[in-house]
């Protein structure tokens, strides 16, 4: 059996407390198993990775194999060898910036929705001063402190509006008192810094791994990055020392086209000025909206259309263009919609075609809410640099969820902690804390200002599970209105998309709610989308 291997990173790099790296699974020789699967390539019978190793001259081949194959781009080779890592005590900013800005990986990581978080658990920064270390503190408490008291203050409105939904459970309300702490805890955590703790399982590929050590030291948070990515890449080095061998030197942040740019633009600190222009006109785009329809395929439906009868091989007086989106898109006709517990919308050759319309939004999140929407990889947006993004000097740029928007109490409770949480970072700021240290502060709640775009295909995946009430309430509102705007441009193409519940009834799959005992109480099935509303 073999035993995990495990770093935990040493204090003096700048990291309290530090995080801590462990290699869980690994494939055996993944050095030699790329090189085999290079020779497979060109040879007449399947290379083995014990075969590239053999002998002196197999090991000069393969070594000169591996490195004429990096160097020329071919890196398929190394996306065979898969390491999954399991990382404690790295914040949340590390997952949103870095972890899982892109498409290539898996994580399965704890939830502030449904655990609650422990007072102290969060990342502290290298930081310039002992001075800056107890301001960190502080503010760091008191954010944690807030999220205590945002539980209670919001308790009546929570309870309130569960028992509205469940009002038979009302009678035994202490056996659903689990479910009205998740609730709560799903509204507090707003408050709660990005340096808030999480732990991970993490699966990458070696090709990801190699990517990782080349990028460390980009925004916005190089210095755990750095000792995160370390860490791994030492892992995989005492399985295999040869892994690195042709692997890049990573690349500095200075010499990215990010880093000119920004500098160029908004200076070391940041400029206020444009940062605050920008601010006004990306919101003034968004017309109220938490994400708004930029741009689509004008012709969406009929290259759709077009595109089903390809498949099928009809002209277009066998199957009109309405007739060919109800077939692909109407769980009425095409059951494997309502999919059972896999979704196989990528491997029928029908669905493929849904591939063509496209859509692009300007979206306007929470730093919490954008966490989980990033997690849909196939719908890829264009993330901020956030010290592009962050003005110290002004009122709280933040996005609420509506329970506390709605609870007074709550909602002056946040503001007035968020108002702290800002002081905070100007004082890191004048301390001379770099602005990759005092984003650690920025609470759960920070606005991230964004374009993201995709294809129906993926799209429709993503609003099918997102319109589910128990969905993230924030993600969930911007769903609707992307849907909403969708049906304005392509009316059957969005009077065809549904949550789970709606798709299963209109395939006449039971029970229609695919949830069981975590049903949200609301017949969510019968209504149009138009009509769904919700607090918590």
């Amino acid at each position: 059996m073999r035993t995990r291997l495990s770093i935990t990173l040493e204090p003096g790099l700048g990291l309290d407390p530090p995080p801590v790296v462990e290699l869980q699974n690994w494939f055996d020789r993944p050095y030699d198993n790329a090189v085999a699967t290079a020779r497979t390539c060109y040879s007449s019978k399947v290379i083995y990775p014990e075969d590239v190793s053999k002998s002196e001259k197999a090991r000069e081949l393969r070594d000169r194999i591996a490195g004429s194959t990096y160097q020329a781009g071919h890196h398929t080779t190394i996306q065979h060898p898969t390491f999954q890592f399991v990382l404690r005590r790295v914040s949340r900013q590390l997952i949103w910036s870095f972890l899982h800005q892109h498409p290539f990986y898996n994580s399965e990581q704890v939830s502030q929705r449904y655990v609650k978080v422990k007072e102290g658990n969060y990342t502290v920064p290298p930081l310039p001063s002992a001075e800056a270390r107890a301001v960190f503190d502080d503010a760091a408490r008191a954010q944690m402190a807030a999220y205590e008291r945002l539980i209670e203050l919001l308790r009546p409105t929570v309870e309130r509006e569960y028992f509205q939904v469940f009002p038979a459970r009302r009678r035994r309300a202490e056996r659903w008192a689990g479910a009205v702490e998740k609730r709560l805890y799903e509204a507090a955590r707003y408050v709660l810094p990005v340096a808030t703790h999480a732990h991970l399982y993490h699966t990458v590929s070696g090709l990801t791994l190699h990517r990782y050590r080349r990028l460390v030291d980009l925004y916005d948070c190089p210095a755990e990055q750095r000792a995160v990515v370390g860490a791994m890449a030492r892992l995989v080095e005492q399985v295999d020392p040869d892994f690195w061998k042709h692997a890049d030197d990573p690349l500095p942040l200075e010499e990215t086209l990010e880093h000119a740019l920004f500098t160029r633009f908004h200076g070391a600190q940041g400029d206020a000025g444009t940062t605050r222009a920008f601010v006004a006109e990306f919101d003034a785009r968004l017309d109220g909206r938490r994400s708004r329809l930029l741009d689509w395929k004008v012709n969406g439906e009929a290259s759709l259309a077009q595109s089903v009868r390809t498949v099928l091989g009809l002209p277009r007086e066998r199957l009109p263009d309405d007739e060919a989106l109800r077939l692909v898109l109407d769980p009425a006709a095409h059951r494997a919609l309502a999919g059972g517990a896999l979704n196989l919308s990528t491997h029928l050759k029908l669905t493929r075609a849904l591939h063509h319309p496209h859509f692009t939004f300007a979206k306007k999140l929470s730093h919490t809410a954008d966490s989980q929407d990033q997690r849909h990889r196939m719908t890829p947006g264009a993330r901020p640099i956030l010290a592009a993004h962050v003005l110290l000097d002004d009122e709280p740029d933040v996005v609420l969820p509506e329970a506390i928007v709605r609870t007074p109490a709550a909602h002056e409770a946040f503001l007035e902690a968020a108002r702290d949480t800002l002081a905070a970072m100007r004082r890191l700021r004048d301390l001379g804390a770099t602005p990759e240290a005092w984003q650690y502060l920025l609470p759960n709640a920070a606005a991230v200002r964004f374009e993201e775009s995709g294809d129906l295909l993926n799209f429709h995946h993503k609003w099918s599970l997102r319109l589910c009430f128990l969905a993230q309430e924030e993600i969930w509102r911007a769903s609707r209105e992307e849907v909403l705007q969708v049906r304005e441009v392509h009316p059957t193409i969005g009077a065809l998309i549904g949550p789970p519940c709606w798709t299963r009834r209109r395939a006449g799959v039971t029970p229609y709610c695919p949830e069981g005992d975590r049903y949200c109480g609301v017949p969510v099935w019968s209504q149009d989308v138009a009509e769904h509303n919700r607090l918590i």
